[in-house]
């Protein structure tokens, strides 16, 4: 916290399309000053300039003020990721700032994760304080003891595909990513998680599998994730907020981390071969 309280304090903009809901932030360094989450089933392109003025005037931020622009570039909706990317690359250029992209699905992991953990403490405040059932709070620094769970964001992509990844983590700190960003066959991706965990030593094994995002279409699959025994199973329907997004992307310009404003695009992932080959034959 005290590396954290010694950078500069710098005013982001951070703005995410990929899902049906449109998350938007202004951050101030690490700290969430306001923050907009509009669902529009992925019609965003009516609310993205008026979403930015709220932002800007509620968080009293003149454009010459920012410093930066962070954009989740996906993956997700094809056509929604491009209307934020096009607006922070258009506010990156006509104000001279950094712009930098950042994953959506780990922002979603980040946000689902936190928001499940606090879902059980308030559900069992005794049991969520005394760390019952390998659960960490969602203050906990990444120490050693601190144990680790694994996150798997999930936004649906339709015909049991969906766009996903597997991040891993043991406190505040951002998830770590353990698998790429990717549209996988559910099924398939939910066999390979399980004999992944199968294939780990013990001490390697995760305390908990939390499956986080657009989880109905796929919960029937989700909810039969084979996990081994110690390692708990969370379902964690939510819908991604832009204080997320604002958090990955502030950590990453703060890093002095930044993308060629013309060369930014979004993450348009693609099946495997061998997956799509069977979708295809299916």
């Amino acid at each position: 916290m005290e590396d954290l309280q010694k950078q500069p304090r710098q005013r982001f903009l951070a703005l995410d399309t990929s899902t049906a809901v449109m998350a938007a932030s202004v951050m101030e360094g690490h700290v969430l000053l306001e923050e907009r989450n509009e669902r529009a089933e992925r019609n965003h392109s009516v609310h993205v300039v008026p979403v930015m003025e709220q932002l800007l005037e509620a968080s009293s931020t003149q454009p010459g003020q920012l410093d930066g622009v962070a954009v989740g570039i996906g993956p997700g909706s094809y056509t929604g990721i491009r209307i934020a990317v096009t607006a922070a690359k258009t506010l990156a250029w006509a104000w001279d700032i950094p712009v930098v992209g950042v994953s959506s699905l780990q922002a979603m992991a980040w946000g689902g994760w936190h928001s499940g953990l606090a879902a059980k403490a308030e559900a069992a405040p005794e049991d969520a304080a005394a760390g019952a059932g390998g659960t960490p709070s969602a203050d906990q620094g990444g120490t050693g003891a601190a144990s680790v769970h694994w996150i798997v964001p999930l936004v649906d992509a339709r015909r049991g595909q969906a766009y996903t990844a597997l991040f891993a983590s043991a406190g505040s700190a951002a998830p770590r990513r353990l698998a790429p960003d990717a549209i996988r066959m559910v099924d398939g991706w939910l066999e390979a998680l399980a004999a992944r965990m199968a294939e780990a030593a013990p001490e390697e094994r995760p305390a908990a599998v939390w499956i986080v995002g657009e989880t109905g279409p796929h919960a029937v699959a989700a909810a039969e994730l084979r996990c081994p025994a110690g390692t708990a199973l969370q379902l964690v329907p939510y819908e991604l907020e832009g204080r997320w997004v604002g958090r990955l992307g502030a950590e990453a310009l703060l890093a002095g981390q930044r993308d060629d404003v013309h060369a930014l695009v979004p993450n348009y992932t693609q099946l495997a071969e061998a997956e799509a080959n069977l979708l295809r034959k299916g």
